[in-house]
């Protein structure tokens, strides 16, 4: 059948097909505003040994307003594969909801588990058949098939994979500076968080828009997904803040 053929990690009648969500037909009156939450956020990926890290602030603003301190901005798709979230806060969920339905059938017709490139593929096709109207989303998707697999989405569908590290938001200037500096082939787990943990509030110092109450971390390895507890974030966040301390004072 070709439902069984595959491109990009896809059957065909996927690959093949557009989505696009109806918008409706009522008109906009252009004096109308409405402000929208967004994450205006700092998102991390990092790829390791034989893992994929995740972290992300937890700060969603409306305007110029700090709407939650406790945003949620990792979301699990499969056991095996996951998103940060960057843009706006509905657009995203409407589309992690339609990710997990689709991973969800993904795995009933074909009896294994959606690959993190599959999902990666899917929502490209997803965004760039709305790319006229487009979802205001920018994730970073990871998981491990065989291996660890990291990827940037944009906006408009286009899709980076990345062999080191990935990030999103709008303190990335901030973080990305830290994960050149920093990130090492092969970096092992501990290391890792506190890369992800220090990539992260090196845009909060900066970037208005990251902050929150702490750091969402998410580890996702052979094991599958699971979100790091907060008393290991907090120390690893501690940790940094004292090597912060200390270059200050140089």
């Amino acid at each position: 059948m070709n439902h069984y053929r595959e491109i990009e990690g896809l059957p065909i009648s996927l690959i093949s097909e557009r989505y696009r969500l109806d918008t409706g037909t009522t008109p906009v009156n252009p004096n109308i505003k409405v402000e929208g939450k967004k994450t205006g956020t700092t998102t991390v990926g990092i790829v390791g040994t034989d893992f994929v890290l995740l972290a992300a602030d937890q700060q969603a603003t409306m305007g110029s307003v700090v709407a939650d301190e406790e945003a949620q901005k990792v979301y699990p798709i499969t056991d095996f594969v996951g998103l940060t979230i960057a843009g706006g806060v509905g657009d995203a969920l409407t589309l992690i909801r339609f990710l997990k339905a689709q991973a969800a059938l993904y795995e009933v017709e074909r009896g294994t588990k959606i690959t993190p490139k599959a999902v990666a593929s899917l929502l490209s096709n997803v965004l760039n058949g709305n790319r006229y109207y487009p979802f205001i989303f920018a994730p970073i998707i990871g998981g491990v098939n065989n291996a660890p697999e990291l990827y940037e989405v944009d906006p408009f569908g286009g899709v980076s994979e990345k062999k080191k590290y990935a990030v999103t938001g709008s303190g990335s200037d901030f973080a990305i500076s830290t994960l050149d500096s920093e990130y090492k082939e092969g970096i092992e787990r501990d290391a890792a968080l506190d890369l992800g943990v220090k990539a992260v509030m090196s845009a909060k110092n900066r970037d208005i828009y990251t902050g929150g109450k702490t750091i969402t971390v998410v580890v996702i390895d052979k094991k599958g997904y699971r979100q790091l507890d907060a008393k290991e974030v907090e120390k690893s966040i501690g940790k940094v803040k004292i090597n912060f301390a200390k270059s200050a004072k140089f």
